[in-house]
């Protein structure tokens, strides 16, 4: 099982692998948006380039605000009914 940094308990494989695919997918997205945006700032491409980030790090935002106001992880009731699935598992370190 993985204790979270704020001790609050358990995190699921499914939700660190949540957290760690939207922190790549925000870093991939302001990478491009930077290419997008070198020619010209005011493009409307530069402008969806870097709405598509916002939108992204607000998923993630909205991650850790959920965690913290349930003070649970979200795959809880989930993992509950099938705790066979690759998402459920927990390991013991």
């Amino acid at each position: 099982m993985t204790i979270n940094a704020m001790g609050e308990g358990a995190k699921y494989k499914g939700t660190q692998m949540t957290e760690k695919q939207l922190s790549e997918m925000i870093e991939k997205k302001v990478t491009e948006a930077k290419q997008v945006c070198e020619g010209d700032e005011t493009s409307d491409e530069c402008k969806v380039a870097w709405d598509e980030v916002e939108e992204v790090s607000q998923d993630k935002a909205d991650l850790r605000l959920r965690l913290e106001v349930e003070k649970k992880d979200p795959l809880e009731s989930f993992c509950l009914e099938n705790p066979e699935t690759e998402e459920c598992r927990v390991y013991d370190d």
